[in-house]
Order: structure tokens, then C-alpha cells, then sequence
């Protein structure tokens, strides 16, 4: 088996609660993930607002370090090493955010902006970074012309493939890309992601999508990881996950994603109440409160993410739901 190009081993990380009421409190933001991605593989984060996925995100990049746990690219630790050594760690793992319009900025042209992660790193001249540009815009579905104009001066579609571009600068084997397309219309939407599938399969590097949004990365990764409350709940092959959960808050994503046959989603039962407080955390699963199936053991004990005897499935469940009735 090939070493994992990116890895978690049991990540922590925590942030200082703000305000008078969570003064001296920490919000445990991600809670002892573990996972492995191989290179070449397309795997996605899906979770609602706030369960960590982002912060994952941002660890593997190097903008959060882990409080506790390892972040390694290529069994390298992005936390050990000299700056110049990490530098170099990070380099081979690049993020496209969210918010491109951000991301960018307005006072600089579009080719500045592409170019600047081969400025500060040092590669090629200035007449091989100018080409080198004019090939990365290109191959994002851009025409060359545009580098010489300003961010307000184009669609955000095109800002969305110019942040893709300056990703690919340093030629990376990992891209993260977070939430890629929740602020595009869904035309854009399509484009964009099948822009991205395309360039996972050409360059045959490893691609990390983080998304509250099951309808984005059914089409474009072979393995997803749910999140809830900055743990893994459930891991495995995309289509197996949708079609079949295992675990009650994977089913209710599920259920939630709109699809051509509504009836089918029947058996599945979407949660009650309110996500708890990452700040006080209750006892046992952190799910149990909003948990159709609950029962009496899953207040009390906290479950592991273990396979099941379903191929390469994991679940963090002490009763997970054994068949879930197929969705097309």
C-alpha cells in the first residue's frame, strides 16, 4: 500500500471561547481526528457549519497547528523541521478558498496574483514566471489576456479559476479546496467542479474537498469523511455512504440532499433539537441528543470510529444502522 500523501494522526485542536460567557473556556474545534489520504485520491469533508471541517482544512495547509497530534505530508511533519524545511512541506499542499474575491487582492492584476507563490518561493525568472502564468490560466479555461486586468473586472467564476490557478503554481500533490462553489450560481457550479475533477485526473495529485454540500462532491470524489462536532463519524466510498449511511447523522444528510425520487429517503429520519455547544460538549455521543435511535449507552459511552464489516467503511456509532435503504 502507498504511503498517504496527506495524514492525520489523532489531531486536536482547540480555540479560546470569546465573550463574557465563554471567557476561560475552550471550543474544542476538532477532537482527536485521524485519517489517511493516498495520492491520487479525491476525498471529501462534508459536515455542517462549525463541525471542523474547515479547521482540518487549515491545518493541513499550515495556517492552524494542531494542539496536539501530527499533520504529515509525505510522512513529513508540517510542525517539526526549520521554516525554510516547512516552507517546503506546504508548498506541495495548497489550498483554493472560499471566498476568491478575498482571496485576491484588488490592488494587484490577475497575473501578479498567480504569480506571487512563484515569486516567494524563488521559481524562475521573471520571463519564465510571465509564462508560466499565461500556461496556468490556460489550463484553468481562461484566456491569457485576462492577466492584465483587475479582480472587480471579472466574474466571480473566473475569480474562482484564477485562485485554482495560483493553487497549481508550485505544482502541488495536494489540493484543498474549501467550499469551492457555495457562492457561485449553480451554471458556474458545474463548471467549476468538473473544472477541478479535470485537473485531479490530469495531474494525478490528491484532491480534498470541503463541503456542507452532498450534491458537490457525489460527482467528484471516490471517498467522503462525515464530520459532526470536529470528530469523524463515518468514512468510506462516496456512493456507499450516500446510498447506504451507517450513521444516524450521515442519514440525515442524506436526507437532506434533494434528489429525483423523494420517497426514497422514507426511511430515513432527519435529527431533532440543536447542535450542542463545541464549548461544553455533553457526555457519551455527541449525537445522542439529536439521535432518532438513540438508546441508553449512547449517553454515557463516547464511540470510536471503527470498521464495520462493510469493505473499507468506519463508523462512530455503538449502533449503527445496518441497511439503509438504497438511494438512486
Amino acid at each position: 500500500m502507498a504511503e498517504p500523501i496527506l495524514e492525520y494522526s489523532d489531531v486536536t485542536r482547540t480555540f479560546r471561547a470569546g465573550g463574557n460567557f465563554g471567557r476561560g473556556r475552550r471550543l474544542q474545534a476538532v477532537r482527536g481526528v485521524s485519517l489517511a489520504i493516498a495520492p491520487g485520491a479525491s476525498v471529501a469533508i462534508v459536515g455542517e457549519s462549525g463541525c471542523g471541517k474547515s479547521t482540518l482544512a487549515r491545518m493541513a495547509v499550515g495556517l492552524e497547528r494542531p494542539d496536539s497530534g501530527t499533520v504529515r505530508i509525505a510522512g513529513e511533519s508540517l510542525q517539526s523541521g526549520s521554516r525554510t524545511e516547512r516552507r517546503a512541506h506546504t508548498s506541495r499542499i495548497q489550498l483554493i478558498p472560499q471566498d476568491a474575491a478575498a482571496a485576491l487582492d484588488p490592488r494587484v492584476t490577475i497575473g501578479e496574483s498567480v504569480a506571487e507563490p512563484l515569486v516567494i518561493h524563488r521559481r524562475g525568472t521573471a520571463d519564465e514566471r510571465r509564462k508560466r502564468v499565461l500556461d496556468l490560466l490556460t489550463e484553468v479555461g481562461l484566456e491569457p489576456d485576462i492577466a492584465g486586468r483587475f479582480p472587480h473586472q471579472i466574474s466571480g467564476g473566473q475569480r474562482q479559476r484564477v485562485v485554482t490557478a495560483r493553487a497549481l503554481a508550485l505544482e502541488p500533490n495536494v489540493l484543498v479546496a474549501d467550499e469551492p462553489v457555495s457562492a457561485l450560481d449553480v451554471s458556474v457550479r458545474a463548471q467549476v467542479l468538473s473544472l477541478l475533477r479535470d485537473i485531479q485526473r490530469r495531474r494525478s495529485l490528491a484532491l480534498v474537498i470541503i463541503s456542507h454540500d452532498l450534491a458537490v462532491v457525489r460527482g467528484i470524489t471516490s471517498q467522503v469523511a462525515v464530520m459532526y462536532l470536529g470528530r469523524i463519524v463515518e468514512f468510506g466510498a462516496t456512493d456507499d455512504v450516500i446510498q447506504r449511511p451507517t450513521h444516524p447523522y450521515s442519514a440525515a444528510l442524506v436526507a437532506a440532499f434533494p434528489g429525483p425520487d423523494p420517497t426514497a429517503r422514507s426511511a430515513l429520519v432527519a435529527p431533532k433539537g440543536d447542535v450542542p455547544s463545541a464549548v461544553d460538549l455533553p457526555l457519551g455521543c455527541a449525537f445522542a441528543g439529536r439521535c432518532p435511535v438513540v438508546r441508553d449507552d449512547c449517553r454515557t459511552t463516547d464511540p470510536l470510529l471503527t470498521a464495520t464489516n462493510d469493505g473499507d467503511r468506519k463508523v462512530a456509532c455503538l449502533h449503527p444502522l445496518a441497511a439503509a435503504t438504497p438511494i438512486d
